[in-house]
Formats: structure tokens, C-alpha cells, sequence
């Protein structure tokens, strides 16, 4: 059988009519000849909601007592039992009353789901679980009840059930939702008309984001590639530069002109070298996209504006936020840039905004990306064509004109190319530019003409003098540039290393997100932290980031040794002799992190240790006084039947045989247990896991109690659990053992098991004093016992063991209240999955004055902050708001009025 369908109306406020709008489903699913009830519906007292009931069938409710107040709630049994098509549930987030069975109503729903029944619920905005604290700073209101984001995500349908605040003051101002005398108050205060905005805003935004899921999967599923424009995306190309602040800014008033818009920046890095953009530049964006609500992206791609675009669409991005260029004027001789290209092929689907900045046309910033000892392919090879071929072209065009501008002229135009090459290309293409200008002067210019020969010695001179210049003017060029470029590299590399420094010495950087930054610095595909214990034992890693890292440093494109076991590899290309100074401080730094994380480590290991050691003081502590009670109650008893010096009756005698055997049995269980805790401690407990029945193991345990002290009721109804016999059988033991010293004489402990879902539940349930919260946890401690329990009652050490074991066989063990006074131990355990729907079986708690149903078992409470075991307030109340029905808050005087 499959499961059934789930389909949700989702408000922003109680009374915009979603209960209203499921009746209405429910009555069209009915004229079409669906099979479907009404599983639980409350009206709240609301006459048109009430009329919608009619011609529907209702289920009957279970009838609940708690805290001598009677309830109803949905009898999931019955509904189960009846087997509809569709099932009408209201009120998803609501908390069930102790005793049914399960805490909350998706619970329920979820039962009937799993049984192949289609269900339509209702549930406000407020009661989303991630949205708990934005609607208290809103209403001022905080939501007991809640439901899970994930519950209403992987419904089927979600519906949204939508009303201006207008319109539903309207209704609340008219009586269509609560009674007269509460509609002022409720006015004033939860239903105020920003209140209602704001919910109503959460509750549009939280429907478009699931309609976005569903938009990305079906775009990935049919491997759609175009931009669909149903949400503004906004990409912002970010360069490392100063003028990255103002984009992100731009792009985050242009994304909040349109509700649900989102930012995404983007730093595409070329592969050929150091980033292009400071580090520490880079890491404030980051932090600035993040702190806006954005994500920051570095991808790697040779050529940026293809990149860019590729991005974009992956994304379904609908806008692209680019600078002004910084380049000057001159250098779009090279190309028209990233935001022309972008521009050109973004397409109709793809808007281009190019914004204008304080950085525009001042040139490209430092630090730059490539070796100050190379100006990169594009530049060297420009250099090259001015150095060679403008001077042929020049030498040709004064060749044709018909004005001689002289021999001086003609040699400060080919000194000016010469310049020229060595600024673009540097000493080489510079070189060759003097040498070939000082070729053509002499052959066409400095007669005799035509030939490479000159007749006047000033002319000798004047292309000599010539060739000097150009020679040593390319020179200092290039030394200029070349100091320039190591400047900025050297800028470049204080930079990475302070910035590296820093987070460094701050804690602030994992290895991890080290490696990472190494990743990103240098272009690399994957990057590994390799080590090893000696020279003859293989590599191991200590961590990696990035696709297919490698398992030796001899495979890496890249190796840098951090002393004699450690290496860190680079994989992606080769790196420049000139880097490697980065990449060693890189490594050095990895080593300094990964000791780091190894000393906390250590200082962990060091704490549990510590811990032990308080254990063992502990253990000596209560082996000094708790051990030798039962020795002393022992001893007396034996240098007693041995004396001489009386004679002792049959009673007597039998007297003191009876403290001898009571003093063994207390010693042998004190010392069983400690032997238990050792186990615990030292990790040595293995259990033995099979299949099996709990009426098999159950009734064992309760070997050691008086007879009369428990009620036992586990259902042979119920399945196997997997779980080692011998540890449960002490669980159990300890844990009941624990229960009838602590309840009063005339009430028995009650054993009672049940199951839901994939677990069975065992609750041991007394009527004692009872645990305050705050010590529920510190009573499971080792040598740890609540108030004021007497030296002689233990070393209190059997829950510390009960959970112990428990944990061992993949199970809990918590306390809760027992509803009216006491104290429920909760046992958890895995059960053997089995074909067919599980048994329900109803388990009584004799005696108790309460029943509860299989589930979460006798006297579930659900958790709501007004003390133990109070349920939350129903209905679509939100909260506590002054809106709340009457069936509301008569509920809750009622069940607050009972005993804390």
C-alpha cells in the first residue's frame, strides 16, 4: 500500500479561513464521490465554519481525562479503523493531551499517512518551528505549539489561504472569529495591522521558497537551461577591487526593491597564478554579500565574461550587477573589456547593469596576478608588434609623404615606438625595436639612401647616439616596470600572509578552510595536507579540499615538504618558482593549525581523563563507606552465631542468617554495578544483539523486588526488539529497582510497554516525589543521587549503568513526569521491522487514574513551559495571543489550575 497524500492550507493569522477552505475541499471531494471525514475539525464557534460541518461524516473523538478535566481528540484508531480516502485533520501543530497517543497532531497524521490515507490540514504561519523567534519579535508572542518546517515541506500541496489585514480586521471587527466581548483586545494587539503585514509577508515568502524547490528540481530534472524569470536573482561580478562594496550595495537596494529577491557574488579567479584581487579585500566582500543576505561564489575560468555568463544561467540569475571598467583609455586597444562582452552576449534573458564607481578609468589596481618577472602572453606579444612591425609600418608611410620632416625627427618617432615596446613588452621586444629602427634609418633615411652605408660621419654618430638611447631608454622601462610588478606582488604577498597571520593566530581558520584559501590563492583544482610517520610508511591524509585530491606528494602538480613526514599537494597545474615562497608560508601555517586541532585533542582527551580520575575518587569514596556497610552487617552477624558466650534460638538464628544473605545480596549488587560502570568506562561493554520478545526479558528483571510492588503489562501483541537480553534484563532491573524505592507503599511501580513507529517504548511510572527538571539529566550522572537519599541506599550508580546499557544497544533512557506526581523512566528501543500495520494495543495504568493508548505510552506529557506535563493551548489561537478562543483558554485554566 502507498502512502497517502498530504495536502496543507497555510495561513498568516487564525480567522483568514483555512479551516474553511479545507471543509469546502472536503465537501467537493464528497460531490465527486470521494470517500471522505472528518477526522478532527474544531469550529472554535464559528457559525459559518460550524454550518460547513454539516454533510460531512465526523469520526468520533476519543475521550480524554487529564487533571480531572475531561478532552477530546482525534481517535487515530477509529479513523484508521474506518479507512477512509481522505481525511480531514485541523490544527496540524496542535499538542494532544497527555495520554494519547502520540505528543502532537503531525503525528497523527503522519500514522495515517503511512496507512495509505490521504489527509488535508490546516496550519498558520506562526506555528513553523524555524519561524518561532521571527514571529516573537514581532507579536511579542512566543508559539508553544509548532510543527516542524520539514512536516509541512514534504507535504504533497500547500496551499496558501491569503487575506489583506484590511479585510481580516474586517472579519474579526464584524464577530466572524471570536466572540464580542475579545474583539477590541484582540484588535489592539495581536491582530494589529503591522502584526498582520509582517505574518503575511513570512507566510508569502515561506510559499515562494517551496515554489522555488519545486521550480529548481523540475529545471534540473528536464535540464532546462535558460533563464526563467519567475524570481529576480541577482549575480554581481566582483573583481577583488575596491569598488566591490559599492556593487554589493547596489546590488542589495536593487534586490530589495523586489520581496524574494536574492544576491549572489561571484569572483571568477584565472589560472594563472596569485588572485588577481587582495585577499583581504576579497574576505571584507565575503563578509559584506554574507552579512546582506547574499552568497559568496569563487569559481576559476581563463576567460571571465564566458565564466560570468555560465554562472549565471546555472543559477537562473535574472540580473548581473558589473563596475565601470578601471581601465584607461588607451587600453581598450586590447580588447573592449569584461562588462562590453558580458553586455554583448548576455542575450534578452540575462539584464546587464553596469555601475558606475570612484575607481572608474584609474587603471586596473595592484596587487597583480602574474610572476613580477612576466607581463603575461597578451602584453609581451603586443610589445612584440610595436617593437617590429610599427616601425615598417612607419617607415613606409614617411617613405610616401611628400614633406621630409628630417633625420632628427625621423629618429625621435622610431625612439618613441621603442618606448613604447619596452612599456608593453619589456627589454626584449625593446631591443629589437632599436635594432630594426636603426636598420631602417640607415637604409632609407641617412644617405646614401638605399643602402647601409653612411657618407656623413654626424649621421654615423646620430644612429649610434640613436641606438644608445633607444637601448638604454628600454632599459629603464623595463627595470621600472619591472620594480613596479614586484612592488605589487610583494604588496600582493604581505597582504595573503597578514591576512593569514591573523585568522590564524585568532583561532579563526579550520584546516580546512586553509586549505581552501590555498585552493583559491592559487587557481589549483584540489589541495592536500599529506603525512606520514616515517620514511618508510605510506602517506595518509590529514585533510583536502577540492575533486580527486592526491593520495602521494610525488603525483601532485605541486608538492611543498613541511619538514620530513609532512607534505602539502597541489593539484591543477604548475606553480612559478617565484610562488612558492606563499605556498611554503601556506604550508607552514597548515602544519601550525593541524597541531592545533591535535592539541585540542588532547586537551579533550585530557579532560576525559580528568574525569575518570573523578570517577575513580568517586568510587574509592563510596567503597570506603557504601561497600562496608553490608561487610560490617555481615561480620556482626557471623562473630555473632559463632560466639560462645550465647546461645541463640532458632528465630534468632534465623534472624541473622537473614542479615548475612540481605548484606551479600546489597554487596553483590553494589559491586555488580561497579563492575558495570567500569565497563562503561573503559568501552569494554559488546553487546550481543538478537532478536526478541519483550514478555521474554521483562519479568526476569522484576526478580529482585518485593512481590505486589509492580504492575506489569507488556502486550505479546508487540514486535521483536533488537537488543542484547542480558544488558536489558539489567536496564530493566536497575531502573524498576530504582522506581520502588522511591514510591510509596501503597502504589505499585507500573511497567507498561507499547509501540509507534519503528521504536517500542517501556515506561516505568511511579508515584514518588518526582525530579525536579533541572536534575533530570544529573541523575543518570555516576555516584549521583537526587535530595535527600541516605548513605546506605546505593553508590548511585544503577541509572548511570540503565543508561549506559541502553546506549549500548542503540537506545534512550529519559525521565519525564508522571502526570498527578511521580516520576516515568522512558526506555527506548529499536524494533525489528515487520510486514503489516502495527498493533494497537490499549495498555491501562491500574490504579494510576489515568489510560493511555500505545504510542508514546502512559502518561505521555506534552512539553510546553507551564510546568510539567501541561499541554499547549489548541486551536489557531496563536499562542497565548488575546485572540485565543474560549475552548482555548477555558482549556488552559483548567489545566493549570492542577497540581505542578
Amino acid at each position: 500500500m502507498g502512502r497517502g497524500k498530504l495536502r496543507i492550507y497555510l495561513g498568516a493569522a487564525p480567522g483568514v479561513g483555512k479551516t474553511y477552505a479545507m471543509l469546502s475541499e472536503g465537501h467537493r471531494r464528497v460531490e465527486r464521490g470521494a470517500d471522505c471525514v472528518v477526522g478532527f475539525v474544531e469550529h472554535h464557534g464559528r457559525p459559518r465554519t460550524e454550518v460547513m460541518l454539516h454533510g460531512l461524516e465526523q469520526v468520533e473523538r476519543t475521550a480524554l481525562t487529564y487533571r480531572g478535566a475531561s478532552f477530546t481528540e482525534m481517535d487515530v484508531d477509529a479513523v484508521l479503523a474506518r479507512r477512509p480516502a481522505i481525511a480531514l485533520v485541523d490544527e496540524l501543530a496542535h499538542t494532544n493531551v497527555p495520554g494519547s497517543r502520540n505528543a502532537k497532531r503531525w503525528q497523527d497524521v503522519e500514522e495515517l499517512l503511512r496507512a495509505g490515507i490521504d489527509v488535508v490540514s490546516t496550519v498558520n504561519i506562526q506555528h513553523l518551528e524555524s519561524l518561532g523567534d521571527v514571529v516573537e519579535s514581532i507579536t511579542g508572542v512566543r508559539q508553544r505549539e509548532t510543527v516542524p518546517d520539514e512536516v509541512v515541506r514534504r507535504a504533497d500541496q500547500v496551499e496558501l489561504v491569503d487575506m489583506s489585514p484590511q479585510a481580516l480586521r474586517r472579519r474579526m471587527a464584524h464577530g466572524n472569529i471570536y466572540k464580542p466581548e475579545k474583539v477590541d483586545a484582540a484588535l489592539s494587539n495581536y491582530f494589529r495591522p503591522g502584526n498582520l503585514t509582517a505574518l503575511r509577508e513570512l507566510a508569502l515568502l515561506w510559499v515562494a521558497d517551496r515554489a522555488d524547490e519545486y521550480l529548481q528540481q523540475y529545471r534540473g530534472e528536464h535540464d532546462i537551461r535558460s533563464t526563467w524569470q519567475a524570481r529576480e536573482r541577482i549575480v554581481v561580478g566582483l573583481t577583488g577591487g575596491p569598488e566591490g562594496r559599492t556593487l554589493i550595495r547596489r546590488a542589495s537596494r536593487v534586490a530589495a526593491k523586489g520581496s524574494g529577491s536574492e544576491i549572489l557574488a561571484v569572483y571568477i579567479a584565472r589560472s594563472d597564478g596569485l588572485t588577481a584581487a587582495s585577499p583581504k579585500e576579497l574576505a571584507v566582500q565575503r563578509t559584506l554579500v554574507e552579512d546582506l543576505g547574499g552568497t559568496f561564489h569563487h569559481v576559476i575560468g581563463d576567460n571571465v565574461p564566458d565564466a560570468l555568463l555560465a554562472f549565471a544561467r546555472g543559477v537562473n540569475a535574472t540580473q548581473i550587477v558589473l563596475g565601470s571598467s578601471r581601465r584607461r583609455s588607451w587600453q581598450y586597444v586590447f580588447g573592449p573589456g569584461v562588462g562590453a562582452s558580458v553586455a554583448r552576449d548576455s542575450g534578452p534573458d540575462l539584464d546587464v547593469h553596469i555601475v558606475t564607481h570612484e575607481e572608474v578609468a584609474k587603471g586596473r589596481g595592484l596587487p597583480v596576478v602574474r610572476s613580477a618577472a612576466r607581463l603575461g602572453r597578451n602584453r609581451i606579444l603586443a610589445g612584440w608588434v610595436v617593437g617590429v612591425i610599427f616601425p615598417l609600418l612607419l617607415c613606409l608611410l614617411l617613405t610616401h609623404i611628400s614633406a621630409d620632416p628630417g633625420l632628427a625627427n625621423d629618429m625621435l618617432l622610431f625612439l618613441a615606438l621603442t618606448v613604447a615596446a619596452a612599456l608593453l613588452g619589456g627589454l626584449w621586444p625593446a631591443l629589437a625595436s632599436a635594432a630594426v629602427g636603426s636598420l631602417l634609418l640607415n637604409y632609407y633615411f641617412a644617405p646614401p639612401l638605399y643602402r647601409f652605408t653612411v657618407s656623413d660621419p654626424r649621421n654615423i654618430v646620430a644612429i649610434a647616439v640613436f641606438f644608445g638611447v633607444a637601448v638604454s631608454v628600454a632599459s629603464v622601462v623595463d627595470l621600472a616596470a619591472r620594480r613596479t610588478h614586484q612592488a605589487a606582488r610583494l604588496r600582493a604577498e604581505s597582504e595573503i600572509l597578514s591576512f593569514l597571520a591573523g585568522s590564524v593566530l585568532r583561532g579563526e581558520t579550520t584546516l580546512n578552510a586553509l586549505l581552501e584559501r590555498v585552493r583559491e590563492t592559487f587557481a589549483m583544482e584540489s589541495v592536500a595536507l599529506l603525512e606520514r610517520a616515517s620514511d618508510v610508511e605510506p602517506w595518509k591524509s590529514a585533510g583536502s579540499v577540492g575533486p580527486s585530491p592526491v593520495a602521494r606528494p610525488e603525483d601532485a602538480d605541486v608538492d611543498m615538504p613541511i619538514g620530513d613526514h609532512m607534505a602539502l599537494a597541489l593539484s591543477g597545474r604548475v606553480l612559478p618558482a617565484e610562488d612558492r615562497r606563499v605556498l611554503g608560508a601556506f604550508a607552514a601555517q597548515a602544519a601550525v593549525v593541524l597541531d592545533r586541532q591535535r592539541l585540542v585533542g588532547e586537551a579533550e582527551e585530557a579532560r576525559r581523563m580528568a574525569e575518570g580520575n573523578r570517577i575513580r575518587t568517586a568510587l574509592l569514596a563510596a567503597v570506603s563507606h557504601d561497600l562496608r556497610t553490608p561487610l560490617a552487617s555481615i561480620k556482626a552477624s557471623v562473630t555473632s552465631l559463632r560466639s560462645d558466650d550465647v546461645e541463640w534460638s532458632e528465630e534468632d538464628r534465623a534472624v541473622l542468617l537473614e542479615g548475612i544473605e540481605d548484606g551479600a545480596d546489597r554487596l553483590d549488587h553494589l559491586v555488580g554495578n561497579l563492575l558495570d560502570m567500569s565497563r562503561l568506562q573503559t568501552g569494554t561493554v559488546t553487546p550481543l544483539i538478537r532478536e526478541i520478545d519483550l514478555d521474554e526479558v521483562v519479568p526476569m528483571a522484576l526478580g529482585g523486588v518485593p512481590e505486589g510492588s509492580v504492575v506489569l503489562d507488556v502486550p505479546e501483541t508487540l514486535p521483536m526488539v533488537a537488543v542484547d537480553p542480558g544488558l536489558l534484563e539489567r536496564t530493566v532491573a536497575n531502573v524498576v529497582e530504582n522506581a520502588v524505592k522511591y514510591s510509596p507503599a501503597r502504589e505499585p511501580v507500573l511497567v507498561a510497554a507499547s509501540f509507534l513507529d519503528d521504536r517500542v517504548e517501556v515506561r516505568v511510572v511511579d508515584r514518588g516525589p518526582g525530579v525536579p527538571d533541572e536534575a533530570k539529566d544529573r541523575i543518570f550522572a555516576p555516584f549521583q543521587r537526587h535530595g535527600d537519599a541516605p548513605r546506605g541506599a546505593g553508590v548511585g550508580l544503577g541509572l548511570a549503568v540503565a543508561r549506559g546499557f541502553a546506549e549500548a544497544m542503540d537506545g534512550t533512557l529519559a525521565a519525564e513526569d508522571t502526570p498527578g506526581g511521580g516520576l516515568t523512566m522512558v526506555l527506548t528501543l529499536r524494533a525489528v521491522p515487520r510486514e503489516g500495520a502495527a498493533a494497537r494495543v490499549t495498555v491501562g495504568g491500574e490504579g494510576l487514574g489515568t489510560a493511555a493508548e500505545t504510542g508514546d505510552g502512559l502518561g505521555a506529557a506534552a512539553e510546553t513551559g507551564d510546568g510539567a506535563g501541561a499541554p499547549a493551548e489548541t486551536g489557531d489561537g496563536a499562542g497565548a495571543d488575546p485572540g485565543e478562543s474560549d475552548h482555548d483558554r477555558d482549556r488552559m485554566t483548567r489545566q493549570k489550575a492542577g497540581p505542578q
